[in-house]
């Protein structure tokens, strides 16, 4: 298949908004109501953003299947990869750091991908080789560029292995190490948020375990585009399988010097 990667951008594009027109539009679950483990929870607006999404890509890209979070989907080859809510649990909450996920991958190499806060406003988007693109609320749209602070002056973005715990031991350690190394450390409870955070400067960079592909398809290529770079915590390309980093090169450099002298537990 020949594929005309501006035009998968625009697709994802449109189908992040449809999701937060459906995650806006949505009944906020009562105290209880939501299905899932605690941190883990799943809403009938989950539910309703990929459906909406995925019969959005259906009628615009009939030839490529969809990997859902909650439905599932195709796994391998070209594929879009969707989070229809990251951050439920901030949603629950009513807390705003909620984001929606689109990402065309074939492999495990995203080509095009858009994230959308629907809460916030912010939008953004990238195609492989043609840089990346922030929708800030209000604003006009701008390319993304990661910072320039050094790692001294970083501000970067984590989350918690909460599905994990067996890798708490790898995470504190290098949590540790990052704080005392960086200015500071951030927790809003969005991966997709947090990495295009990252691609735009507002973050210096991000890590975390545990994560699914998900969560980090379409932030991780806003990343690269927009400069900066994105590996497993054992420096290789498999981002995708949930363990990343990624940032501006010189606080990637020192997030990928703490992962590794903190080995795979």
């Amino acid at each position: 298949m020949s594929l005309d990667l501006e035009r998968m951008r625009v697709a994802a594009r449109r189908a992040a908004l449809v999701g937060g027109d459906a995650i806006r539009g949505g009944r906020r679950p009562a105290q209880g109501e939501a299905k899932g483990r605690p941190g883990d929870w799943v809403t009938e607006v989950d539910v309703a953003s990929e459906t909406a999404i995925r019969s959005f890509l259906q009628e615009e890209t009939p030839d490529v299947p969809m990997l859902g979070e909650e439905s599932g989907g195709v796994v391998e080859g070209l594929r879009w990869i969707v989070d229809p809510l990251d951050g439920t649990t901030n949603f629950l909450h009513r807390f705003p750091a909620v984001g929606v996920s689109v990402a065309l991958v074939e492999d495990q190499v995203p080509l095009a991908g858009a994230i959308h806060a629907p809460f916030l406003g912010d939008t953004w988007h990238a195609a492989r080789g043609a840089g990346a693109t922030w929708e800030p609320a209000g604003g006009a749209p701008e390319p993304c560029h990661v910072s320039r602070r050094p790692p001294e002056r970083a501000v970067v973005g984590t989350g918690f292995p909460f599905r994990r715990k067996d890798r708490l031991p790898r995470y504190l350690a290098a949590f540790t190490a990052a704080f005392e190394r960086f200015e500071d450390l951030r927790r809003p409870g969005a991966a997709c948020l947090d990495l295009a955070w990252a691609a735009c400067g507002v973050f210096d960079g991000f890590f975390e375990l545990g994560l699914a592909p998900w969560d980090v398809a379409a932030g991780g290529l806003l990343v690269q585009e927009a400069g900066g770079l994105v590996t497993d915590w054992d420096d290789g390309p498999g981002y995708l399988a949930g363990d990343i980093l990624a940032g501006s090169p010189g606080v990637h450099d020192e997030l990928r010097r703490i992962a590794g002298s903190h080995g795979p537990a």
